[in-house]
């Protein structure tokens, strides 16, 4: 199967760095700062959610602002201490992309999202967070807005992401989705096309467009 595009929009969390582990203690800790428990806790989706919207699941509307920014907090300074890193693929594939063809649309705050893309060596031209926009995913506008930076139509966009709710945004913007295997199982992702992780495709530049292969 091939893909042909004018801009690739990657998510970042589960599809270009794994911050599980980061993720799991940050929250873990902020669940028990926060008297939140631990069934209550369980029952949340962490992935590919918004920390206001999370807070909001769990606490009274007046703490979550509270909340949101003590969490942003855990999670920035957790960064140095590991568990952020680079997913298979990832540096190899956006190594093959000129920079003003891609950007990373991720429901992260901008904070948070360079700490960790920096901490794993990746600077994008255009990112599009969470403060960015008024609706976050399964939304399309984060989508179209990395679209209009971008200079590009959203049908000439391809969308890669590890979650339904993102997957949801991409085909809500009318963009081509590809599905990453890496959070949710196979048979959970509704995408034009699913793979385990990027290290399944390749990317040709060819003038204007990209070309997305899968590999054999």
């Amino acid at each position: 199967m091939k893909i042909h595009a004018d801009a690739l929009l990657f998510d970042n969390d589960g599809t270009l760095v794994s911050s599980l582990e980061s993720v799991r203690r940050c929250w873990t800790r902020w669940a028990q700062e926060y008297g939140v428990t631990a069934e209550a806790f369980g029952r949340i989706q962490l992935h590919g959610r918004t920390a206001g919207e999370i807070a909001a699941d769990l606490l009274p509307a007046d703490v979550v602002p509270e909340a949101v920014a003590r969490i942003e907090r855990l999670e920035v300074e957790d960064v140095p201490n590991g568990g952020v890193h680079l997913l298979p693929g990832t540096r190899e594939f956006l190594d093959a992309l000129p920079a003003d063809r891609w950007a990373v649309v991720t429901s992260a705050t901008r904070r948070l999202a360079e700490a960790r893309l920096e901490a794993v060596g990746i600077r994008p031209k255009t990112l599009v967070t969470a403060e960015d926009v008024t609706r976050g995913k399964p939304d399309p506008e984060p989508y179209l807005l990395a679209a209009r930076e971008l200079g590009v139509e959203p049908s000439r966009c391809v969308v890669f992401e590890d979650a339904p709710a993102g997957l949801a945004a991409g085909r809500a913007a009318g963009m081509t989705t590809v599905a990453l295997a890496t959070t949710h199982r196979s048979h959970e992702l509704d995408a034009d096309l699913v793979v385990k992780d990027l290290t399944a495709l390749s990317a040709l530049v060819t003038g204007h467009a990209v070309e997305i292969s899968a590999r054999d």
